[in-house]
């Protein structure tokens, strides 16, 4: 007898992160949606924590669709293409393992996906309100407008085309068989990804209410490190598909060098340039205490200041060697940051 096809599989790629990975397992026993319309596949790439003996005790104590599957260090794209191949739904849903759904995510894509048959869908993520200051602060620079120009889905505004991220999106099983599965890339694969899925011509929606709590990076350093990835990201996804270089991109970059260049002159010309970084400097304070007023916490003042300029000048920095590197010197394609990404 064949096996009845599900709504949803729920596909997350991990690597050592049995602590989050509980959380978001948690989060998916208390979805609203009916357990019997969706699994979950989890698909470890070489984990070296509890990570299997996590999931085996999931599968014993709860009543979630569980499988869990295991691959050797190839990375998020290959691990999310096993578990597509392995997986029995209509649509396949993407979240992290650092992530926690909202109860209502899986609920909110079906509702969105009732009655207009989307090729792929998004949401945003938020934060909770006992994530840490910097988590907290690095949600503000990730989600501000003035920050991101929208591109990443939490603003109504946008100067740029929303692509589904893999940390919250999902694709239509059948579309996948015509375009096919993740491509290698360290980091952007899921860009590309949406990509071609928005190259069907078929509707691909963002679904404002499929929330995900991102845990995202813990520490500034890790933070600069991941968002330079970034920047060089977008320089191989160029190269790729030129499309996928649009005018909001190079901001970041542009950014870095205006204001490593009003730094330079104003030891020059410091009557001058001073005021533009007195200024700069007032912006940022007054986001820290926007950030201070929207997230209830008073600590998030401090990392925000910080946070911001990082983000730019980290994506600025990938962008612009990368740049150099491939367009320019026309060399292959690098990474960045990869065996200390997450140290």
């Amino acid at each position: 007898m064949p096996q009845k096809r599900l709504h949803f599989s729920v596909i997350v790629p991990t690597f050592n992160r049995s602590g989050e990975l509980k959380e978001l397992l948690d989060s998916l026993i208390n979805q609203t949606f009916p357990k019997d319309e969706f699994e979950v596949l989890i698909v470890d790439d070489g984990s070296t924590d509890n990570t299997e003996e996590l999931i085996t005790s999931f599968q014993n104590d709860t009543s979630l669709n569980l499988t869990f599957l295991k691959q050797d260090h190839k990375g998020p794209g290959t691990a999310r293409n096993y578990g597509m191949n392995e997986a029995n739904g209509n649509y396949f849903v993407f979240i992290d393992s650092d992530c926690i759904a909202d109860e209502n995510w899986l609920t909110a894509f079906y509702k969105a996906t009732k009655d207009l048959i989307a090729a792929g869908f998004g949401g945003p993520d938020k934060v909770l309100p006992d994530f840490s200051p910097v988590q907290k602060a690095i949600d503000y620079s990730m989600t501000s407008f003035i920050t991101t120009g929208g591109i990443r889905g939490h603003s109504n505004k946008k100067i740029s085309k929303y692509y589904p991220r893999s940390f919250n999106m999902g694709v239509r099983a059948d579309v996948v068989q015509k375009i096919g599965g993740m491509g290698k890339l360290r980091h952007g694969q899921d860009i590309e990804f949406s990509h071609r899925i928005l190259s069907t011509g078929e509707p691909v929606i963002k679904v404002s209410d499929a929330v995900v709590y991102h845990k995202r990076r813990t520490s500034i350093k890790k933070f600069f490190r991941q968002v330079f990835n970034w920047g060089v990201a977008r320089i191989n996804l160029y190269k790729i598909d030129s499309g996928m270089l649009e005018p909001v991109h190079f901001l970041p970059s542009i950014g870095t060098l205006i204001s490593l260049f009003i730094i330079l002159l104003t030891f020059f010309f410091p009557s001058i340039f001073i005021w533009l970084i007195i200024a700069g400097i007032i912006i940022l304070i007054m986001m820290g205490l926007h950030g201070t007023i929207k997230y209830k916490d008073i600590r998030t003042f401090l990392f925000i200041p910080v946070i911001v300029p990082t983000q730019i000048f980290g994506y600025g920095l990938g962008f612009i060697i990368a740049y150099i590197r491939r367009v320019i010197l026309k060399q292959d394609e690098f990474t960045g940051f990869v065996k200390k990404y997450y140290k």
